[in-house]
């Protein structure tokens, strides 16, 4: 009975999320504009159609941050100071240096690549359930095998997409595969990568990266990237011994299937910019927001975790 009713309060609080995020969207996107005039609480609320307490509520309530706080986090000095020293970052273990509460959820992912001969073949004989889920950063399209989590996306509503739209996105990466919605398969990892109550080092969050050789080694390079910090395409170039290769990174990057978790949030331009983003710039900016919060909490005594190693490509 008790765990009935944690899940159906889990159930309510996730669309709740959902609908936090299509306002918070919008204040993002007007914050975003206007960040250099620095508004107050009352420009935004007026902006919104809220009253400036509700406006502050929501803003907590989403990320922990006020409007301020957020507007702070994502100016050109933030990032750049989420750059600074971004290349020791990589050369760094999890547990040199790294293990503190800027990796919380981080902490929790283990990996494995498929081979290539399985990303050649374009996903045949492989089944993917997927599911349409609600996030903080508004509703996430989730994809899994029997291994674990394959695809995760979002709708970028600022360029007028839709849900078939990313379903159609995600289904041209692997297009020999077989796709079955399966929402309630879905939904389990959906509440482990987006709930910060799930993100415990015994239940670890299980990718199954399929890409290139290439691609697989950038992805896994963005895992070892800590929240709050940032690298830029330069930075994994170097680090994969290949500093040439900066605009492949970037078109790496660009083709992650991970959103979120696989944190190509976290690279930005070398002068600080945000660069693009697959899934949308207001929501790269919400995710950097978002994680500056959880930081925050973590620093006022949220509890931090040991590591779990990634397993090897094979």
């Amino acid at each position: 009975m008790l765990q009935t009713l944690q899940d159906g309060a889990q159930a309510r609080r996730r669309p709740q999320a959902s609908r936090d995020y299509d306002q918070v969207r919008r204040a993002i996107a007007y914050l975003t504009e206007t960040w250099s005039e620095q508004p107050d609480l009352d420009r935004l609320a007026a902006h919104l159609g809220l009253g400036p307490e509700h406006t502050q509520k929501l803003f907590k309530r989403w990320c922990g941050l006020s409007p301020k706080e957020f507007v702070q986090a994502i100016t050109i000095d933030h990032a750049r100071q989420m750059l600074a020293d971004s290349a020791s970052v990589l050369e760094c273990t999890h547990e040199v240096g790294l293990s503190g509460g800027g990796r919380l959820h981080d902490l929790f992912v283990d990996h494995e690549a498929m081979t290539p001969g399985d990303f050649k073949r374009r996903g045949a004989g492989l089944q993917i359930a997927y599911g349409f889920h609600a996030s903080p950063f508004g509703e996430a399209l989730l994809l899994a095998t029997g291994r674990g989590i394959a695809g995760l996306a979002f709708t970028d509503e600022d360029a007028g997409k839709t849900r078939a739209d990313t379903l159609a996105d995600m289904i041209r990466r692997w297009p020999a595969a077989s796709f079955v919605e399966a929402p309630a398969r879905t939904a389990p990892h959906a509440r482990r990568v987006f709930d910060p109550l799930e993100w415990r080092p015994e239940r670890p969050v299980r990718l199954v990266l399929i890409g290139t050789d290439f691609e697989v080694r950038v992805w896994q390079t963005l895992l070892a990237v800590p929240m709050g910090r940032a690298v830029s395409y330069a930075d994994i170039a170097r680090h994969l011994g290949n500093p040439d290769a900066a605009r492949a990174v970037g078109s790496a990057v660009g083709r992650n299937p991970i959103s979120f978790v696989v944190p190509c949030h976290r690279v930005l331009r070398g002068d600080g910019g945000l660069g693009g983003y697959h899934w949308g710039l207001t929501r790269k900016r919400a995710i950097i927001g978002w994680e500056t919060g959880r930081l925050s909490s973590a620093g006022r005594g949220a509890p931090v975790a040991q590591p779990v190693r990634g397993a090897s490509p094979r």
